[in-house]
């Protein structure tokens, strides 16, 4: 859908208004992120004989979404059939078939020619006598094993190889820390980026232009995705024009580490339960079998509801590992719990954390947003192959499937040197604590109000309270330039986008879960404390 005045878009820029030229770059494609689908596009892209620049805000290796990923990545196998069902189902029935085509019918040649033949790979191996290599694993809704891994950290054993592959390469620059403020537009075309990079910021004019900037979790108080997921891609797609679609599917991940601490939090991977792990409530109850006749391997928004009530019924939720050999088959989780003090011998507690985007920018088959050159991939773009709920370990292979076919196609463009959008610095600084205070205000409307069940009458209050945040935003973009106001702006539209889409939605389905509206609601809106 194309955004109205609420998210208002970036003038046309040929004002004149810059004295003298100003200096620039060149690209014949620039990639926006350095997950697993910014740097398929890159290496695509590469393979077409372009010269490509990533640009990533992220510092090596720990701030791209993908070297978080733990369950690890579906393919097809010899049963191309059952995994489109199994998409579909999970979806609750809203999962575009035709992109469910496109990935599930290029899973395989994907994964071997990208990650097994050109990065080498090692996922973990079968360790029986029989025909196949690989210890194939399943998660929830898979109705077969069909996940390869490598322990429960299969992002990073994927990611780091991936970075180290293009930094050797000769048509690919790999710039870190390196955050894009805006995109350059004219009459409905992408020209390139203005970047920054240590308080420094000058236009890059591309052939074409690929946004792979991750997820959103900088909006919720509690989230998988790393730090700086704040939406930028979505926000800057959004405010140049191009559609947007199903932002209100936002997807919580059912066990992540129930730590009062942020900082502390981690993800379970539902490869554990898919290893036989169980759930059982504050008074040792098993329940999922009450909620769902898949029980612990029903789809991830029945259980992430079914453990936040649970939670509020009887006061916490563990995830039960004595079924498993939980330290021989995860160790790093293992790690991961020592260093925090959980013995997870007794169980490791858990509730649900916002996980993962499921809407976005809306794109075809080849990432082609409605924007000319400008293409979306990865978790800030719309494919559909995931609807309303997305199926347990199909966002890399998305992420690989449409990074591959969007770099392959923005191949052949020539940048085209334009005018450029004046970014001004005629105030003084922020106040240190600005970005952090308005963050602390959104996050608590988007938990109190935006979370996994969602009343129209919150809705509209947080809807309310968002307006007046991004206005106060705008204000202050409009005569300063720093990278941490950007990413407020982009927090604050993308935070728009999923509330006024789900206020939009009156129909339960998959992560997008309406109440009926409570008549002693309250109307106050959230304030953080002194303590947030």
């Amino acid at each position: 859908m194309s955004e109205d005045s609420e998210t208002p878009r970036v003038s046309e820029q040929a004002s004149g208004e810059q004295s003298e030229p100003r200096a620039h770059e060149t690209a014949d494609v620039l990639v926006v992120g350095s997950g697993i689908a910014g740097l398929a596009a890159a290496l695509a892209a590469a393979r077409e004989g372009q010269n490509v620049v990533v640009a990533t805000k992220a510092t090596r290796p720990e701030g791209a979404s993908s070297w978080w990923a733990q369950g690890g990545i579906a393919v097809a196998r010899d049963h191309p059939e059952q995994f489109k069902e199994d998409i579909v189902a999970a979806s609750d029935g809203t999962a575009d078939p035709d992109a469910v085509e496109v990935l599930v019918e290029n899973a395989n040649d994907a994964v071997r020619d990208v990650l097994v033949e050109t990065l080498d790979v090692e996922f973990d191996e079968a360790t029986s006598d029989g025909d196949e290599d690989f210890d194939f694993t399943r998660e929830a809704a898979h109705s077969e094993d069909r996940i390869l891994h490598v322990d429960a950290s299969t992002g990073k054993h994927i990611h780091v190889p991936f970075l180290n592959y293009l930094d050797d390469h000769d048509a690919v620059e790999i710039r870190d820390d390196t955050a894009a403020l805006d995109l350059i537009r004219h009459e409905g075309r992408i020209h390139g980026a203005m970047l920054e990079s240590d308080g420094e910021y000058a236009p890059i004019y591309a052939g074409a232009t690929v946004l792979a900037t991750g997820g959103i979790g900088d909006l919720f108080p509690h989230s998988t995705n790393p730090k700086g997921s704040t939406g930028d891609g979505i926000a800057m797609a959004a405010l140049a024009g191009a559609d947007i679609e199903d932002m209100e599917f936002v997807q919580f991940h059912p066990t992540a580490y129930a730590s009062d601490d942020p900082e502390d939090a981690f993800l379970v991977s539902e490869a554990v339960r898919g290893e036989g792990a169980l759930l059982r409530n504050g008074e040792g109850e098993r329940f999922m079998p009450d909620y769902h006749a898949d029980a612990e391997l029903a789809p991830r928004d029945v259980v992430a509801r079914a453990v936040a009530s649970e939670r509020r019924a009887t006061g916490e939720v563990i995830l039960d590992v004595s079924p498993l050999d939980f330290a021989g088959e995860f160790p790093g989780l293992v790690e991961k719990c020592e260093d925090r003090g959980v013995d997870w011998e007794t169980g490791i507690p858990v509730a649900p954390a916002e996980h993962f985007l499921c809407g976005g920018v809306d794109v075809d088959d080849r990432g082609q947003t409605s924007l000319d050159r400008l293409y979306a991939v990865g978790e800030c773009a719309r494919t559909g192959v995931h609807g309303a709920n997305r199926l347990a370990s199909t966002s890399l292979l998305e992420g690989l499937v449409w990074g591959l076919r969007a770099g392959a196609d923005a191949a052949g463009n020539d940048p085209e040197v334009i005018e450029a959008p004046d970014l001004l610095e005629r105030d003084p600084d922020l106040p240190d604590d600005f970005a952090r205070q308005k963050f602390l205000r959104l996050r608590r409307v988007m938990d109190e109000y935006v979370g996994l069940e969602r009343d129209p009458a919150d809705l509209n209050r947080a809807l309310g309270v968002l307006r007046r945040l991004k206005g106060e935003v705008d204000a202050y973009v409009r005569t300063r330039t720093a990278r941490s106001l950007y990413e407020l702006r982009n927090a604050s539209v993308t935070a728009l986008l999923v509330t006024r889409h789900a206020l939009d939605n009156d129909e339960s389905v998959g992560t997008h879960h309406v109440v009926d509206t409570s008549p002693d609601s309250g109307t106050a809106e959230p304030e953080p404390q002194a303590d947030d």
